[in-house]
């Protein structure tokens, strides 16, 4: 019985609330009995306006959608065939690496040249170091005084 007790403020509050929301309705339906035929017609145009307008919005809407998963499925095909960072990055390394031998080859190439045009101009200038010792030794042989006294250098050209 102390539970039923307990139970009768709640039940008392709850009928209060219907109570209050029953003469709460009725007191709108008297208002809404109370307009004017004419405010209630345009009230009812807005309200097919307004009704109109979200259709066209919702429509609207809708077709921007539609385009905007269009691009983002025509941008999504672009991007897939747009190559990976690390693509780049080992396209960019094969690349530098064969730059890189290219050049080394280059520099040995260009170092044995510069060995052989060395050791080229070594021997030359040997060969023209014992020319020239030559040329000397033959002229301390030769004295210049012999030579004005030799009998076919002072004959006529025939």
């Amino acid at each position: 019985m102390s539970r039923t007790m307990n139970q009768l403020p709640r039940i008392a509050i709850f009928l209060a609330g219907v109570a209050a929301g029953a003469l709460t309705g009725i007191r709108r339906e008297r208002r809404a009995a109370g307009m004017d035929p004419a405010a209630l017609q345009e009230l009812k145009n807005s309200l097919a306006n307004l009704e109109t307008r979200l259709t066209a919005q919702d429509s609207a809407s809708a077709a921007r959608f539609t385009q905007v998963e269009a691009r983002l499925e025509e941008h999504a095909t672009k991007l897939s065939e747009v190559p990976s960072t690390v693509q780049i990055v080992a396209a960019m390394e094969q690349l530098l690496s064969k730059t890189m031998a290219s050049l080394d080859e280059r520099l040995t190439t260009q170092a044995h040249s510069i060995e052989v045009l060395k050791t080229t101009v070594s021997q030359t200038d040997s060969l023209l170091e014992r020319v020239l010792e030559s040329l000397d030794s033959l002229q301390t042989y030769t004295d210049p005084a012999e030579l004005s006294d030799d009998v076919l250098l002072h004959r006529p050209a025939v």
